[in-house]
């Protein structure tokens, strides 16, 4: 009989195309007609609801009609240090082994793959693998189905061009009818928007959403089928097995298994007792094929998303139901499984999940998140401007000891560390008050001791102290030195002391470095500087210190801990610019310490408060009267942070850090020119379009206008100010203008002198003029590498002086994209029909425009009013 047949039931894969415990539910005949009529499909749903069985069944169903069915599997393609190329080179071997191209056709798709892999990219030989072979070689209607998508969310490259080759199938059926033979399915745990981020290529809202559903009672007959012969009443039995399961498939397909076996038992157990004894009671050692602890690790793998989903299901679970938001909590509690929508209510699955995932478990499971959860959610829902959220003390500690050996996301790392600064500025604080009382007890002590060793430092330390520079501030110290003893004519004889030691370590080694010093006379002089004034006795003892970490790294520890120890006496304002620019320093000194020590935690973490600090003062930093900081310190900085940004592979900080480097340019360039101070000019410039090409100086011959079309946007906004400052003089409009002359005066015959040309590939360029006396390094002699240079930043992109015309994008959705290239980045989408700018004659097939503040669009996607 069925009955005994203890392989009825099938848990933990996909079910056989003729298994008879198949559950045949609404979604199966929807899916299948949809597909049958050419429609484009997914399934998208939780793991285990029978979204595989389903796609077995219906490939059955069609085959039988003719419908050429192919099943590509994602898992099999791989999932870590996979190329773009290996992965659609994957999906082209899955299409031709389901479809037998090579034992039905003898075609070598290997030879084929390689052949137009040396001349097109991956998404287009799969485009054309599509329509110029399986197209052409297989006549019936095709079916691909694609499983376990969610596969690509893993990939380390973007897969939206795939999706969006899906929507150009889709849409290629109203020109090319072959297309209309071609279907897609896809099925997977994931939402429509965690598959693709573009959304204006997605194919989910040209598709249809097949909904999966838990068994229904009266869509069961054929598990009864299974139950007959071994229990009196079998429809009695599926009934209190799916007032347990609620109809989930897998749970269903496991009782149903589970209560066969126990019929057979002496004194079997009801469901009830079952259900306790096999799957509730100790459910992570029972839990064979895994099923629950797949809901528990989708809800908690993620410390910084768990919390948000364990508390929202907390709230479903007290109150019985709750109003579905379409969140992405919701969305991702729903692909757990864990919760079902109902009617738009969202509401635990079933009383399995009740009972296993109940208020203790979710307690615990809190427990081993973050330990400052609470704190942390309310401080991010401030706006991360609310100190009283933020840790101290043993709190503190405790959360430094939990992370430490976490991979914690950019959000913790600056909560951590703003909790930190806190603590520091508020022991500060303290530590200000405390002083300021013993201040006021020893300002009795005897003037005459003071001002007698007042007298005897002034004299050593004119004696002592000569002309040099160890790093970057010490050619100011000579003057922080003096300006200290001539001040601080208060302090006690003690205090003065802890001043006079560090002053006079440092100038032994000015001494030291005179014969250097003396030996370098041809060497450039340092760039002057600010004299350092510092109002505040402990911050001067404090850069004294730094000054000394830099210098004598055999004690960079002691003086590191020395210029903390009077940052932290200091009683001067926590936003004073002069205590904030030494503090920055001192962050900086500490990462290079890390750095040393080889560890890169903590160096990241110095430079990562350093970067923020500066970001957060940038408008005050360089327009006060102390200038410690200097910029050449904030532009090390940076490019130090984005190596090794690159080198955890922290891809979204690196482009933050690399945006305000360039902001930093931009804001040095405009700063120079409204100076007119050319030169300086000319050399931001340099090292902004080094910086967007990545090339050093003597290799710009080889950078290619493809590439330079990329920086449209940035080269005009040089242009632009260049334009704007110097009167039209020196900008590369102007020199485009003058490179037109030059070509026309050629080309008549006339001889120009060498010195005749622009800069290298940057302004100024001075244009049928002499070399001025105060700007000599504009003499360059032309050759013909440096014309071609020169020509091709003129020509790679539009300027002022070239003329623009308006055009009509007349069938949107029409991307602008930051280069001339269908594979490359999207800037935005004109998604109406509108009026642009653009520039002609900059590339074969692209306009450049001024839309999206600049970016290129396709020719056939724009009509000129000119040709109209």
């Amino acid at each position: 009989m069925v009955a005994n047949n203890s392989d009825f039931y099938q848990i933990g894969a996909s079910l056989s195309s003729n298994a008879q415990s198949y559950v045949q539910r609404l979604a199966d005949e929807k899916f299948y007609q949809n597909l049958r009529a050419g429609k484009f499909c997914y399934v998208l749903n939780s793991r285990q609801m029978g979204k595989s069985s389903l796609r077995v069944r219906t490939m059955q169903r069609l085959e039988a009609e003719g419908t050429v069915c192919a099943a590509i599997d994602l898992t099999g393609i791989g999932k870590h240090k996979v190329t773009i190329s290996q992965w659609y080179g994957g999906i082209v071997y899955a299409l031709v082994e389901s479809c037998q191209l090579e034992e039905k056709f003898d075609f070598d798709w290997q030879l084929w793959w390689q052949e137009h892999q040396n001349i097109l990219d991956p998404v287009k030989c799969f485009s054309l693998f599509i329509e110029q072979v399986l197209l052409q070689k297989i006549q019936q209607p095709i079916v691909i189905f694609v499983d376990e998508i969610d596969r690509v969310l893993s990939q380390d490259f973007s897969l939206d061009d795939f999706f969006a080759l899906i929507r150009f199938f889709q849409n290629q059926r109203v020109d090319k009818p072959i297309f209309e033979r071609l279907t897609f399915a896809l099925l997977g745990v994931a939402t429509p928007s965690d598959l693709i981020t573009d959304k204006t290529q997605t194919p989910f809202n040209i598709g249809e959403e097949i909904e999966l559903y838990g068994f229904q009672l009266d869509e069961i007959q054929p598990l009864i089928k299974g139950l007959q012969g071994r229990f009196d009443n079998p429809q009695r039995v599926i009934e209190e097995i799916l007032d347990w399961t609620g109809g989930q498939p897998f749970l269903t397909q496991k009782l149903c298994k589970l209560m066969v076996e126990e019929s057979f038992k002496d004194n079997p157990c009801t469901v009830t007792e079952l259900v306790r004894a096999k799957i509730i009671d100790n459910w992570e050692s029972l839990d064979n094929p895994e099923h629950l602890r797949t809901i528990r690790n989708r809800i908690c793998s993620n410390d910084q998303r768990a919390s948000y989903l364990l508390e929202l299901y907390h709230q479903i679970r007290q109150s019985g139901e709750l109003a579905s938001n379409n969140s992405t909590e919701v969305s991702e509690l729903q692909l757990s499984g864990l919760v079902v929508k109902r009617q738009d209510k969202l509401k635990v699955y079933n009383q399995i999940y009740y009972e296993i995932f109940d208020s203790s478990w979710i307690e615990n499971q809190l427990k081993n998140l973050r330990p400052y959860s609470e704190n942390f959610r309310f401080w991010v829902a401030s706006g991360s401007t609310e100190d009283s959220w933020l840790l101290r003390g043993k709190a503190l500690q405790s959360a430094e000891e939990w992370a430490r050996d976490k991979n914690l996301s950019y959000q913790d790392k600056q909560y951590l560390a703003a909790s930190k600064e806190k603590e520091i500025q508020e022991k500060i604080a303290a530590q200000e008050k405390e002083a300021a009382l013993e201040r006021e007890t020893k300002d009795r002590e005897s003037a005459e001791a003071r001002n007698f060793l007042l007298a005897q430092a002034n004299k050593k330390a004119q004696q002592r102290i000569r002309n040099g520079s160890i790093f970057l501030i010490i050619t100011s110290f000579m003057t922080l030195f003096l300006g200290i003893l001539a001040v601080d004519f208060k302090k006690q004889i003690d205090t003065s002391q802890e001043l006079l030691q560090p002053a006079g370590e440092l100038s032994n080694l000015l001494k030291k470095n005179e014969f250097n010093q003396n030996n370098n006379r041809n060497e450039s002089p340092p760039k002057e500087k600010n004299t350092i004034k510092i109002s505040d006795y402990h911050l001067k003892i404090a850069l004294l210190n730094l000054a000394l970490a830099s210098s004598y790294l055999e004690k960079v520890e002691a003086y590191l801990e020395k210029a903390n120890e009077y940052l932290n006496k200091s009683k001067i304002e926590n936003d004073s610019i002069e205590r904030i620019q030494i503090y920055i320093l001192y962050l900086i000194a500490e990462g290079k310490l890390s750095n040393e020590r080889q560890d890169k935690g903590n160096q990241i973490n110095y430079y990562q408060k350093a970067y923020g600090m500066i970001q957060q003062q940038k408008k005050r930093m360089f327009s006060e009267n102390v200038n410690i900081l200097f910029k050449e310190t904030v532009e090390s900085l940076y490019k130090e942070i984005i190596l090794l940004a690159k080198e955890i592979d922290d891809l979204d900080y690196k482009r933050k850090v690399e945006t305000s480097l360039k902001e930093y340019y931009y804001t040095e360039l405009e700063n120079q020119l409204k100076s007119n101070a050319l030169p300086q000019s000319d050399e931001i410039t340099t090292k902004l379009v080094l910086y967007f090409t990545g090339l050093e100086k003597d290799k710009l011959d080889e950078v290619s206008i493809n590439k330079l079309q990329s920086y449209c946007s940035d080269l005009k906004k040089i242009d632009k100010l260049w334009n704007k400052y110097t009167e039209k003089r020196y900008s590369f409009s102007s020199q485009k203008e003058w490179a037109k002359s030059y070509q026309l005066k050629l080309s008549k015959g006339n001889i120009m002198p060498k010195w005749d040309i622009f800069s290298i590939f940057v302004p100024p360029a001075i244009a049928g003029s002499q070399p001025r006396p105060e700007y000599p390094n504009l003499g360059l002699e032309s050759s013909p590498a440096l014309e071609s240079i020169q020509l091709k930043f003129l020509s790679a992109c539009p300027f002022e002086i070239d003329l623009a015309e308006d055009g009509l994008v007349f069938d949107p959705p029409s991307n602008i994209r930051i280069r001339p290239d269908i594979n490359y980045e999207i800037k935005c989408s004109i998604k109406s029909q509108e009026i642009i700018r653009i520039y002609k004659n900059f590339n074969a097939t692209w306009y450049y425009t001024d839309a999206c503040n600049g970016g290129w669009i396709n020719k056939i996607q724009v009509r000129l009013k000119t040709d109209q």
